[in-house]
């Protein structure tokens, strides 16, 4: 049966990236460190499609050893460990390390230790601790999402999966026309601020304790800290990337005025000199906003890139209004991440092709014009009610036992289907009760 040693880095690295045990769910029984990076690693296994592996990690010599060992051919165990030591070594997510110690020099390292900053009894006391990209894919991701942070609940669940954040998008993602089966390899994602904290009570105005000056002073800068920009560089082009492959993978950069807005706020920082200007000439990063940059300017290939609305803000400010052709309107929501989704799924079968006409292509589908302006109108009837069953999980939601949208996907497509609805999820006898009904999202 092959099998596969590899040295993943020094302890006293690793052991400030990866969550303390202690973190955890007790149920997940991790006792120590080798137990948390034996996890994440398999999880991230199984999201690259490497399954039936056997995962050890152990601790010798100051440095922990990974050995794969499986129904799998050694040249993939071989080509998993050079990607995943390469994440974790000095020259990549080391650097967040550096970040982590100026922030606590500088004493803006988690600035509400020891008291509550939102109702959620499982996040309790604000916590933070690093939280690079643990758990997703190392090798096979299709494209790439820029997001702000990490919520507690990851670190604690030991998994994204649960998160409705990435519920959300996975279902988005089937929506565009992504199998059920591939969803793992567009959700990947790079952290402007690589700090697991309390899901909210951290961004939200006037609570921001993570602002978009955070990531640019301690995660961006000289190279001992480039933390953002050498993961960038590094994710979006896998192992295998075709020498002749024009562009890198696609990045999808989420986070809008509305909701979440440091992840754009952080490239238009960085990249201002290629980004469109308005006419007072200060530059823009408006959602739906497409392009190409280089990482650095001495990257080998230019990125394409498309500003998205964050993945949760249709379910936390989208509402119905009698102005669809903008956000917060829920329709307009539910049309820009199905673009999104969708210039996403459109790389993989067209990857040298320019980003404005995958854009064109997206947007036809779901507004019915390239431009993806106006009211939503899919020229495809199937393509209209997936929006008004998109738009019913987002304005019925349940709190317990746990949050969760009110209908499945398939109970709210049969809602837009009843007679006099004509596929609006904002009128007929679908629509939402009075805002000061609703039930808290």
């Amino acid at each position: 049966m092959p099998e596969h040693h590899y040295t993943l880095g020094p302890a006293k690295a690793l052991e400030q990236l990866y969550p303390a045990p202690d973190v955890a769910d007790k149920s997940l029984e991790f006792h120590d460190y080798a137990d948390v990076i034996r996890h994440y690693t398999m999880n991230s296994l199984i999201v690259d499609g490497v399954e039936d592996i056997q995962v050890e990690v152990n601790l010798e010599d100051d440095a922990y050893r990974v050995t794969l060992e499986g129904n799998t051919p050694h040249e993939v165990l071989a080509r998993f460990g050079e990607r995943h030591a390469t994440i974790f070594n000095k020259h990549h997510a080391q650097k967040a390390i550096r970040g982590m110690e100026l922030l606590k020099e500088f004493r803006v390292w988690n600035p509400m230790a020891n008291y509550h900053v939102n109702k959620n009894p499982n996040d309790g006391l604000c916590k933070w601790t690093l939280f690079p990209p643990l758990g997703l894919n190392v090798m096979g991701q299709k494209g790439l999402l820029l997001l702000h942070y990490p919520p507690w609940a990851v670190p604690q669940l030991g998994t994204f999966d649960n998160a409705i954040t990435m519920k959300r998008w996975e279902q988005v993602l089937m929506c565009a026309g992504i199998a059920p089966g591939d969803v793992g390899f567009y959700r990947t994602f790079i952290d402007v601020n690589p700090i697991a904290a309390p899901g909210s009570g951290q961004s939200e105005y006037p609570n921001d304790y993570m602002p978009i000056m955070m990531a640019s002073a301690f995660f961006d800068g000289p190279p001992d800290r480039d933390y953002i920009k050498s993961m960038l560089e590094l994710y979006l082009t896998p192992p295998g990337w075709p020498e002749d492959r024009k562009y890198t993978l696609p990045l999808l950069i989420c986070g809008s005025p509305l909701y979440d807005p440091q992840a754009p706020g952080w490239f238009r920082t960085s990249y201002t000199d290629i980004l469109p200007q308005d006419k007072d000439n200060i530059p823009q990063v408006n959602v739906m906003q497409t392009g190409k940059f280089k990482v650095r300017p001495d990257s080998k290939r230019e990125t394409p890139y498309l500003i998205g609305n964050h993945m949760i803000a249709a379910g936390v400010t989208g509402k119905c209004t009698d102005q669809p052709d903008r956000i917060p309107d829920i329709r307009q929501y539910e049309a820009q991440d199905l673009v999104s989704a969708t210039f996403l799924k459109l790389y993989t079968d067209n990857p040298d092709m320019d980003p404005e006409d995958i854009k064109r292509q997206a947007c036809q589908r779901w507004f019915g014009n390239p431009d993806g302006t106006g009211a939503p109108n899919p020229p495809d009837e199937k393509d209209k009610r997936t929006i008004c069953a998109l738009a019913q999980m987002d304005l019925f939601f349940s709190a317990l036992p746990k949050p969760h949208p009110t209908y499945t996907f398939e109970e709210a497509w049969d809602r837009c289907g009843q007679p006099g609805v004509f596929d609006n999820p904002c009128g007929g006898s679908i629509k939402p009760p009075e805002p000061n009904t609703v039930p808290a999202k």
